[in-house]
């Protein structure tokens, strides 16, 4: 179970194909290599945590304060036999300690709140120190303005969608070295369309259950959201950098999206596609 942008290696590919294909792509890019410690900052229902460690062998432990989403988790990665692998901490991110090869955070820097972008960035560098690798992938603005209020109230209360000055200027003093910016707003333009096909088959359903006024709210929600991603006035970004002192980085963009687990032949290959 994922919520959050997908990853379309081709337009013919499935949701769940591109949901695969963006876990896998998040790894390569983090160049993950058995062996090595990940910890996630806001772990969702725990299909990246689970992914990274399955497929890349390397040993997580992934943060989230949502008591129903851990436990989710925590029974997943008991069925899958990866609980010797994977650690999953019902508690806030500022909570992390420890000293980590990665960290990663998809879809959580919307939530953190722009005042709290110093915080995060000390988390995130204490974390990593000047060895270590990171990713952050977020929704964001091509310049700092202020959030939909509707968003706000009624499905994210507290959100701030961030341009990637702000996020550049928390980070900054860490000294951080940036290794590749790849916006995938078409992406999360199609993940969207996906949702909101699945939502209209289950529209009825939605309805009875929750009522009529939140399912017209949800309906507008995603409709407006696509429509922010085809505009541009929505912006999907996959920041990667590293530590200052780090050297375990692919030098290039070609090795930056070859597998680095020779082991995993699946999605061997991963050319960002625009629709």
């Amino acid at each position: 179970m994922v919520y959050t942008c997908a990853y379309f290696p081709d337009e013919n590919a499935s949701l769940e194909e591109a949901q695969r294909a963006k876990l896998d792509l998040v790894c390569r890019k983090l160049w993950l290599k058995p062996g090595e410690t990940v910890v996630e900052a806001g772990c969702g229902w725990g299909a990246l945590a689970l992914h990274m460690a399955r497929h890349y062998g390397v040993r997580v432990k992934a943060f989230n304060i949502s008591h129903e989403q851990i436990e989710f988790a925590r029974a997943r990665a008991m069925r899958e036999g990866l609980t010797s692998r994977v650690e999953f901490l019902e508690d806030d991110y500022r909570n992390i300690v420890g000293r980590y090869d990665a960290f990663v955070s998809v879809g959580m820097l919307e939530h953190v709140g722009s005042d709290y972008y110093p915080d995060f960035a000390r988390v995130l560098h204490r974390a990593i120190g000047d060895h270590g690798r990171a990713l952050l992938h977020f929704i964001g603005k091509s310049h700092p303005e202020p959030f939909s209020i509707w968003i706000r109230k009624r499905i994210f209360p507290g959100a701030y969608v961030p341009a990637l000055s702000e996020v550049a200027q928390a980070l900054e003093p860490y000294d951080f070295c940036l290794l590749d910016l790849e916006n995938l707003r078409s992406h999360y333009a199609r993940t969207l369309e996906c949702w909101l096909q699945a939502f209209e088959r289950s529209y009825e359903i939605v309805a009875e259950r929750f009522g009529i006024a939140f399912a017209r709210m949800w309906r507008f929600y995603l409709a407006g959201s696509i429509a922010g991603f085809r505009v541009g006035s929505l912006q999907l970004f996959q920041l990667l950098f590293a530590g200052k002192n780090c050297s375990s980085m692919p030098s290039t963009r070609e090795r930056l999206y070859a597998p680095s687990n020779e082991g995993n032949k699946r999605d061997a290959e991963c050319i960002p596609v625009t629709y």
